[in-house]
């Protein structure tokens, strides 16, 4: 489980402050609805197919974002002080 919030966490940091108010409501659907956060960390990982109601934008950021093309380690979850600094 340590593993799906590492994901959906850094995922946030990175994406959130840049998000529009409808991404926004659409990523809060997605860490709330679904039942298993597994399935989200599948569906990311394209281990599973994403169903229909989960598939948009924000969903294709979150894939993109588990295939870490840059090789980035993410080993921990962020520290919380980013939900305080301002956008950039």
């Amino acid at each position: 489980l340590i593993l799906v919030h590492t994901l959906s966490s850094l995922f946030a940091k990175e994406n959130l402050n840049h998000m529009s108010e409808q991404q926004l409501n659409l990523y809060d659907r997605l860490i709330n609805e679904p039942s298993n956060d597994w399935d989200i960390y599948y569906w990311a990982t394209e281990a599973k197919p994403t169903p229909a109601e989960f598939e948009n934008d924000v969903m294709a950021m979150l894939r993109e974002f588990a295939k870490n093309k840059k090789r980035e380690q993410r080993l921990r979850q962020p520290d919380l002080e980013y939900l305080f600094e301002p956008p950039r």
